[in-house]
């Protein structure tokens, strides 16, 4: 008789589980800790960030600074470098209020604005080995799902930049592993609450309406969304998912027609605790904003992507043209103050109108824009373009510790990409995924796929703006769990020494060491190591890496 996965599940030592998982993130933690502070300049995407999240913490909300603003900052000043007026952001506001908590703790210096991104990536390298543990009840296969994540470039890079993906990243993945716990809270409460099949009706309906799982992952796609707005697809995704494993449950227990029973039964209150409940999340993460909605008001009432038409021809400088003088402002702009509830609502209403500014931006307005390291979703996978955040070149030999032979130069780089051997293999795995899920109907693959497909597909519909490859790491975990289930596929349920697990343990061993020489191999360009041009090139393997 085969033992239930459960049951074996409970044969490791706990403390033996989470003592490996809690290892496994302290090394993660360590290795981007390392040298955190360098370079010392704002790379990419943290002009930005950076100074948003010390005007949220210092100020309430986000207010334009001044020109020259980065460099007295890297001079150690802050001081009169913001001035009153809001800053129109077009991103949500809570990966930016937990890169503040670091600037609060260290300073505003790149340690500090990068510190709240390391913490967060080691954090994601733990809730993955608990998420692996759970799904394979192998602390061995967690343990390999942590460190392909922990030695993962895209990953790594972005835990060292203060940018809002590893927080999204982050939440997302914290939100589905909830999903995930669900799933088995609920057929262990069904099973409770129907020991016996279910010959007529609807099965347990007021035992199952708490749902505590789903509730924890509400809040967590909520703080997603309200890190950026794409965690809106893997919540819908996952949405789907759960209403399609309670039925499968109800199905198994012997309810007749559990697809459109459970719509109702389950559908409706998984719907409250995921998607209003992430709704109240996201509302909530705006308090800064809400609080000093009257300043949006009088200064961003009336804006470039308010008066946008959607189908604006480029002009000549491949800008998008604007020439409406309509002067339309947000209905909040012209009436009086409210007081009270009505403030309230009134402030709510002042968010919406801007929520409607954001959309037309990300939409419409970049539409004409270009960028060097622009890529097409449809390579993202293979990583096919990646993003250089930083670059140090034309070292002189002989200056800087430069030992480049006599014609050449030496140079340093921070590149945002993957680790290939990693992603190439996940490709493979996320093929056998489809194929396990279909024939197989393993729920753990179909986790895979939705995660990947959700966090990934919805890219394709805007590869006609500027959008970059490491938004790609939203899918990283899910690439991961199809390596680590078809890891577990090849070595097979048995512990019995067999050829099969042999070759399974030699395959799957042999795949995670590539990963880890691979980002060894690419180390100095995920850290700004200095390196002779000819070495550099050694790593860029592909033209248009450059």
């Amino acid at each position: 008789m085969r033992t239930p996965p459960v049951l074996a599940a409970r044969r490791e030592d706990p403390v033996v589980s989470w003592t490996a998982a809690i290892g496994v993130a302290l090394l993660a933690l360590v290795l981007r800790l390392w040298n955190l502070g360098e370079p010392r300049q704002f790379q990419f995407d943290e002009t930005y960030y950076a100074k948003d999240a010390w005007s949220l913490a210092n100020h309430g909300y986000v207010r334009e600074y001044v020109e020259g603003a980065d460099e007295k900052i890297l001079d150690g000043t802050t001081d009169g470098l913001w001035q009153s007026d809001p800053s129109m952001i077009v991103h949500p506001e809570v990966g930016k209020w937990l890169i503040a908590l670091g600037e609060r703790i260290f300073g505003m210096d790149p340690f500090g604005w990068r510190f709240a991104s390391a913490v967060v990536g080691a954090l994601m390298v733990l809730v993955m080995v608990r998420l692996v543990r759970r799904m394979t009840r192998s602390t061995m296969l967690g343990v390999v799902a942590g460190l392909l994540l922990m030695f993962d470039g895209l990953h790594f890079v972005l835990s060292r930049l203060a940018l809002l993906d590893i927080f999204l990243a982050f939440f997302t993945l914290c939100a589905v592993s909830c999903v995930v716990a669900d799933r088995d809270w609920y057929r262990a409460r069904l099973a409770a609450l129907a020991p016996e099949p279910v010959t007529s009706g609807w099965g347990p309906v007021r035992g199952l309406l708490w749902r505590p799982w789903l509730l924890g992952a509400g809040v967590f796609f909520g703080l997603a969304v309200g890190t950026k707005w794409t965690a809106a697809y893997p919540l819908a995704a996952f949405g789907l998912l759960v209403w399609a494993w309670s039925a499968g449950a109800r199905r198994a227990h012997g309810v007749r027609r559990p697809v459109l029973r459970s719509a109702l039964v389950d559908g409706v209150p998984a719907f409250a605790w995921m998607v209003l409940v992430a709704l109240v999340v996201y509302v909530a993460s705006w308090t800064g904003w809400l609080v000093h909605a009257d300043e949006y008001e009088k200064s961003l009432s009336s804006t470039q992507y308010t008066q946008f038409e959607a189908e604006r021809p480029c002009d000549e400088d491949g800008n998008e043209a604007n020439d409406d003088d309509s002067g339309a402002r947000w209905p909040t702009a012209t009436e009086p103050d409210a007081s009270g509830p009505g403030e309230v609502a009134q402030s709510l209403r002042s968010l919406w109108s801007y929520h409607q500014d954001l959309f037309t931006f990300h939409t419409h307005y970049l539409n004409c824009s270009e960028h060097d390291y622009a890529s097409k979703p449809a390579g993202w996978l293979l990583m096919n373009r990646p993003v250089g955040v930083a670059a140090d070149v034309d070292i002189q030999p002989g200056t800087r510790g430069c030992e480049a032979p006599e014609g050449s130069d030496c140079l340093r780089q921070v590149l945002l990409i993957g680790t290939p051997v990693l992603w190439w293999g996940g490709v493979l795995a996320l093929l056998v995924a489809v194929t396990t899920w279909i024939g197989a109907r393993d729920w753990r693959a179909g986790v895979a796929v939705v995660g990947t497909a959700s966090t990934w597909l919805p890219w394709l519909q805007y590869d006609d703006r500027p959008i970059f490859l490491f938004y790609i790491s939203l899918a990283l975990p899910f690439v991961v769990l199809a390596i680590v289930l078809a890891m577990g596929r090849l070595i097979g349920p048995s512990r019995v020494p067999t050829t099969r697990r042999t070759v399974g343990v030699v395959v799957s061993g042999s795949f995670l060491v590539l990963v880890m020489l691979n980002f060894a191999w690419f180390w100095p360009i995920f850290t700004n190591g200095l390196l002779t041009h000819g070495d550099w090139l050694d790593r860029i393997w592909f033209q248009r890496w450059i």
